[in-house]
Formats: structure tokens, C-alpha cells, sequence
């Protein structure tokens, strides 16, 4: 598909949408710090959309970093790795912030460690050249495959999947997610500046593995550090930095698609049915990782922020470790601490289990005050209709969350329950305070469940 000039472009926004307050002030000027490592991790053995993973690995048995201890079978799933050093335990169950309950290998550190500025250099230093010409799409397909990369933006879909060549569906541009348009969250912001190479280096290595002459990263205007450092890493290299409107949720991949490329995904369709592949910025670090280094997922940045931690950090922290211990490691919490997210407070989930693991989806912990918390009390909906200004999607929200409520599934999907991707823009808006994102993710459960 030939792109046009406006194509190359884009147009800079989409429609719909909202403008939240930021809150990356806690967190935005804060350096990636490595976690020290923990006493123990507990790795959870579904990380990702698709087959859950069986253990392979024994209790009492020693592992290294980077070993696989979990795998799964099929196509669509990533095998899961230790992050530390250490000696495996019995298999627990664990409870994850969406609230599902996984089978989980903990391991308990022994040994060495690397730790602190050579686990950081370890694992985004060095040299980040892509010009070897022994890289094949399927090599580099492999090598992803078996490093267990999925989604760090939050989707957590296997990437290998993402990247397969469909010779019935070829691919023309690839656009690297550097939006992070979800309030408070600075994970993204702070690879941008601190390894830029290593977006550009995973950009290009993606691109080549889906055929793609086009590749660009989009970043909101509202982060132009990250745009001058993605620029100058990106100079002798084909990947273009496109400034997109700041707006959420312009970190949707059909709203990036749109804002970058002027391309419209059909209701039901997905991006690779307009020729386009999106990729995070952080999993494009781990891409490079993986082809140029044969190095697993093993940990990744987590931003704790909000009113309610006494020191917010982005912390490089090992797969499975606590969010107690991330918490404690940013102070604690604050006097007026309420309520923690997992995530950012548009998409993320509530939890009160500190003894979560941080799981490959974990793009960040956040810590809302009571004064952040506060909200009326929910009335009758008067079909105002400023929920379908907000969505991106064109979705009626209000009439979908009230079928939701009522349990009318058959209503929900004629108000197509299923291209709502909970944004949590419409509840946002929503006057009349209706629980619009929770009645959503209610009413698609019970569809799973029917279904089954």
C-alpha cells in the first residue's frame, strides 16, 4: 500500500476524546532507579493474552536470570523467565489487580545478583547497531518468541503474534507508541530520554521483521525531551519522531493510527487490516534486547506515583517482585494515601493486596489521596450525551453501561460492547457519576462466561 502525502503526515489527533490533568509532575524529572532485589519474586505463569504457562522448573531447584521456569503451548502465548538468581519454591496461586487468580513459581534470591547501575547498563547499555545482515524476520521472530515479549504498554499480547508476516495482509508502516497518555504514568517518558537507541534500534528490527518501509514513533507534544532525544537517536536511521496533539487517549492504537497515518480502523478490525503494526516504546527496548542480544524479558520500568507516595520513582524492577517492596522503596505511603491502582486511574484497576507481583503488564503503581477520590453521588442518567462526545469510538456509552446493568447482553452487543476498549473517557464526562467503565467490564465478563 503506497502511502499518500497526507498519509506521511497524518493529521496529528482523532476525533472525540478528553483532556484529563496530566499529574506526571511526580514523577516526570525522576531518573529510572534499580530496584534492589528483593529477597523473592513469585513469577506468574500467565503474564499475557492467550494459553496460560505450565511450570518447568522444580521446587529446590536453582535457577539463573533470564531462565525460562514457565512455557505454554500454541502460538498465541510467551513463555515467562526468573528475574533474579535464586532457588525455586512450591507453585502458590496468586491474585493478580485485574482480579485473576494464576498459578505463580516464586523464587527466593541466593547467590550474586546483578544489581543496581551494571543491572541497568546490562540491560539498556551498550551498542544498539541493527545493520547485520544475518537478521531474518523469522530469526527475529524466534528470538522474540522465546524471550517472552509481550505488550508493555499494558495489552501484554504476545509480540511475536503481533509481528507475524500475513501474506494476505501485508504491512507498510509501523508506529512505535510513545504517547503515554494515561495520567500520572512517566515509564515511557523516561526511556524516551534515558535510552532513546534502544526504541530506535527496537523500531527498526520490527519494522524489517514485518516488512514495513515506513516506520515512525509517535509522542505527544506535551513531552518535547522526549522528541529531541528520540530525534537524535533516530538520525542515519529510517524511523521518523512524529508530533501528535496531546489528547487522551491518543495511546489507543486505532486513535494513534489515525493521528499518525489519517487511517480509519473499521469497526471490528485491527490495525494490521489497514497495513499497520503498533508497538510500545518499551517493547521496542526489549525487542532490541531479544534479536541483538538473546536476552528474555526479565524486568521492566514501573513508575509509582501520585499524592500518595512519599517519593515517586520509575523503578527498574524484576518480574515478580512485590508492589510492597516497590512502595517501600519510594518511602511509603503518605498520611493522606486512599487508594492504589494498578496502572494509571483511567485504565488501571484498584487493589489492596500489597503482596501482588509486578507482572509484565505492570506499567506502573499509583497512589490516589482522599482529596483525589472524592466524587458525588451517582444520580440518574439524563441523556445528556456528553459520554458520546468523549468516546473514541463513536460508542453510545450510557445506553451500553444501562443494558450492562441490566444484564441484557444481547443489548450490549448490539451497542457493540466489544469495540469498547474501557478508556474511561465516557465516565470521565459523566455528570450524573454512572460507573460507566465498571458496568462495561461486568457486562463483557458475563459474555465470557456465557460463551463458555
Amino acid at each position: 500500500m503506497a502511502l499518500t502525502s497526507r498519509e506521511m503526515t497524518g493529521c496529528g489527533t482523532f476525533p472525540h476524546g478528553i483532556h484529563p490533568p496530566e499529574r506526571k509532575n511526580f514523577s516526570a524529572d525522576a531518573s529510572i532507579e534499580v530496584l534492589p532485589t528483593p529477597e523473592e519474586v513469585v513469577i506468574p505463569l500467565l503474564q499475557h493474552l492467550g494459553a496460560p504457562c505450565e511450570p518447568v522448573v522444580k521446587a529446590r531447584q536453582t535457577v539463573s536470570m533470564g531462565e525460562m521456569v514457565g512455557q505454554g503451548k500454541g502460538f498465541v502465548t510467551a513463555p515467562v523467565h526468573a528475574s533474579i538468581n535464586g532457588t525455586v519454591k512450591k507453585t502458590i496461586s496468586v491474585t493478580l489487580p485485574n482480579g485473576r487468580h494464576v498459578k505463580a513459581v516464586p523464587i527466593k534470591a541466593e547467590g550474586d545478583q546483578l544489581a543496581g547501575e551494571a543491572l541497568f547498563e546490562e540491560i539498556y547499555g551498550g551498542s544498539w547497531a541493527t545493520d547485520s545482515n544475518d537478521l531474518t524476520a523469522d530469526k527475529m521472530s524466534k528470538a522474540i518468541s522465546a524471550a517472552g515479549i509481550v505488550g508493555l504498554g499494558g495489552a501484554a499480547f504476545p509480540t511475536h503474534v503481533k509481528l507475524a508476516v500475513n501474506d494476505e495482509k501485508p504491512i507498510d508502516s509501523l508506529v512505535i507508541n510513545g504517547c503515554e497518555c494515561e495520567p500520572y504514568l512517566t515509564t515511557d517518558y523516561r526511556l524516551m530520554l534515558e535510552v532513546p537507541g534502544a526504541i530506535i534500534a527496537g523500531a527498526v528490527l520490527a519494522a524489517r521483521a514485518v516488512g514495513a518501509d515506513n516506520v515512525m514513533v509517535g509522542v505527544e507534544d506535551n513531552k518535547p525531551k522526549a522528541i529531541e532525544a528520540l530525534q537524535a537517536a533516530a538520525e542515519g536511521t529510517p524511523v521518523s519522531v512524529v508530533s501528535v496533539r496531546t489528547k487522551y487517549p491518543q495511546g489507543s492504537e486505532k486513535q494513534l493510527i489515525k493521528a499518525t497515518l489519517n487511517r480509519d480502523v473499521p469497526l471490528g478490525a485491527l490495525p494490521l487490516d489497514v497495513g499497520v503494526v503498533i508497538a510500545n516504546v518499551a517493547t521496542a527496548t526489549t525487542i532490541a534486547r531479544a534479536v541483538l542480544r538473546n536476552k528474555p524479558l526479565t524486568h521492566r520500568v514501573v513508575s509509582v506515583t501520585g499524592g500518595g507516595i512519599a517519593n515517586p520513582k520509575n523503578i527498574l524492577a524484576p518480574i515478580g517482585a512485590r508492589l510492597k517492596t516497590l512502595i517501600d522503596f519510594c518511602g511509603g505511603f503518605t498520611p493522606d494515601a486512599a487508594r492504589m491502582v494498578a496502572g494509571g486511574p483511567m485504565m488501571g484497576f484498584s487493589f489492596t493486596d500489597l503482596n501482588m507481583p509486578v507482572t509484565k503488564g505492570t506499567s506502573g503503581v499509583t497512589v490516589l489521596t482522599g482529596e483525589d477520590i472524592q466524587r458525588s453521588e451517582e444520580t440518574h442518567c439524563v441523556r445528556c450525551g456528553k459520554c458520546v462526545d468523549a468516546c473514541p469510538m463513536n460508542l453510545v456509552p450510557s445506553k451500553l453501561a444501562l443494558a450492562c446493568r441490566a444484564k441484557d447482553l444481547d443489548l450490549a452487543q448490539k451497542y457493540h460492547i466489544m469495540a469498547c476498549f474501557e478508556c474511561g473517557s465516557c465516565a470521565y464526562t459523566c455528570p450524573a457519576q454512572l460507573p460507566i467503565v465498571q458496568l462495561v467490564r461486568t457486562g463483557k465478563a458475563l459474555l465470557a462466561a456465557r460463551k463458555k
